[in-house]
């Protein structure tokens, strides 16, 4: 199919997303997103069930976070939680969504990144070595799958704008493929500071990828995935909201970059419509800005991209004073808020209302929590002289 008939045939399936959330809704929850509950399920209890094997495992083969400059938590923690989200998602994925090769080729790369760097997680390798081992999942995704096995699903070819124009990438598009591949995962990687951050912000906008594809005809393989890879996320936070339990380590990071990075291409991507990968840029903008300004701060200070430091926005407000469950919560809210932003572009217009909702009610209680703890007070002087003294009639 032609980029251009496709960007017309994606025009013609947004006419129904008005009432995606509108009086039909029941219905067009049932249609739409039934099919990813099913996987999303089966990979968070699958997940949940290995994740204490896991717990288990790791000291033996020594995969383990020991305190550092790099972690910044107090004692040795199992990080093999990689290995764990990876078999819940491909059990959900192998079990409920039909095979093809672009079902195939998101299971090897994901697979391949979460074995590959669990060797960085049980012996940090040297920062060449492990951008190599990142090119190399890059490549066998949009190479092997895109180019010599010619599914295109793995490559970004074009971009459709506003009124039908469509620009072809022509030989910038594989380059184009690695390089979103590579950002993905290296964003995910930065995320992962703190008790809860990267599984939850994933969560979130692997269902923002999942609402926005259920809204589009034709998309029900990128519904599953998507279902699936936020089932995983949420089964792994069970034992990695703080304190901590298990971390996921390089490989669960570099697992959620690849395959949230594959998905959002073979899915929403590859709809020739307006903003064709906003969706995921906008949801994961503030840790996609937040690895920017990290790796013009190392490179400004000439040292390594790869380099450890607690100078992440996630490190910046705990020293602020918030915990890490709190750092958790604003950066959730920010996410929903910009995902639910996203999600307009596809019509889904109701649906920011009620996160807007959600989110005051979650940052009002972040806040109500710090001043609470912190025993910070709001400067209010006129408070004082309306209410008068204390003990005064």
């Amino acid at each position: 199919m032609s980029a251009r008939s496709s960007c017309a045939g994606s025009s013609r399936s947004l006419t129904h997303l008005s009432d995606f959330f509108g009086g039909n809704a029941l219905a067009n929850l049932r249609d739409h997103l039934l099919p990813g509950l099913w996987p999303l399920l089966a990979a968070f209890v699958v997940c949940a069930l290995f994740v204490p094997l896991m717990i288990r495992l790791a000291p033996r083969i020594g995969v383990i976070a020991m305190p550092s400059e790099r972690h910044a938590h107090s004692k040795p923690t199992p990080a093999l939680g990689g290995l764990a989200m990876f078999l819940g998602f491909t059990a959900a994925v192998l079990f409920l969504v039909p095979i093809n090769t672009t079902v195939i080729g998101l299971i090897v790369a994901s697979g391949l990144a979460t074995f590959l760097l669990i060797i960085d997680d049980r012996s940090p390798v040297r920062p060449l070595v492990k951008l190599g081992m990142q090119v190399a999942i890059a490549v066998v995704a949009v190479v092997v799958f895109g180019d010599i096995l010619k599914d295109d699903k793995f490559v970004i070819s074009f971009f459709g704008l506003p009124g039908g124009h469509v620009v072809q990438l022509g030989l910038l598009a594989t380059p184009v493929s690695i390089f979103w591949l590579l950002g993905m995962q290296n964003t995910v990687n930065f995320l992962d500071g703190a008790d809860g951050l990267a599984a939850g912000v994933i969560f979130i906008v692997a269902v923002t990828l999942m609402l926005a594809a259920a809204g589009l005809r034709g998309q029900t393989q990128v519904v599953q995935l998507a279902g699936a890879l936020a089932g995983t996320c949420a089964g792994f936070l069970l034992f990695n909201w703080h304190p901590a339990k298990i971390f996921m380590g390089d490989s669960g990071a570099h697992f959620l970059g690849t395959a949230l990075g594959v998905i959002s291409i073979i899915g929403v991507a590859k709809v020739a419509v307006a903003f064709a990968l906003a969706v995921p840029v906008i949801a994961l903008a503030v840790p996609i800005a937040d690895t920017a300004w990290a790796i013009l701060r190392r490179r400004r200070q000439k040292a390594s991209v790869a380099s450890a430091d607690l100078l992440h926005l996630h490190h910046r407000l705990q020293a602020f004073g918030l915990d890490q469950r709190q750092t958790c919560f604003v950066f959730y809210t920010a996410s929903a808020l910009l995902g639910a932003l996203g999600l307009t572009l596809f019509g889904h217009g109701r649906i920011l209302a009620v996160v807007v909702v959600t989110c005051v009610a979650l940052t009002s209680t972040v806040a109500a929590d710090l001043l609470m703890h912190t025993g910070w007070r709001i400067p209010a002087p006129f408070m004082r002289r309306l209410l008068g003294e204390s003990g005064s009639r």
